[in-house]
């Protein structure tokens, strides 16, 4: 079980982060991004609040990695 860490930079919301770095790939262009802990939470969160609809939570976790991760945002939610 992976134990959670504290986040290094600011993020957006508040959510789980995890201890080690994960390759995310893109489900449409399969364009795959290694990323940190921290943007691997925010990523997993911009999901799920789409799926659920939570618009507001979506839109400041892609402000987040358009400031923090850019090229894994040109890659990923772009």
């Amino acid at each position: 079980m992976a134990i959670p860490i504290r986040a290094r930079r600011k993020l957006p919301f508040d959510c789980e982060v995890l201890e080690h770095p994960e390759e995310i790939t893109n489900k449409f262009s399969g364009e795959k991004v290694m990323l940190e802990p921290d943007a691997v939470a925010v990523y997993d969160s911009i999901k799920g609040a789409e799926m659920v609809g939570e618009y507001d939570m979506v839109q400041k976790g892609i402000d987040w990695f358009i400031r923090n991760e850019p090229k894994a945002y040109m890659k990923l939610l772009d």
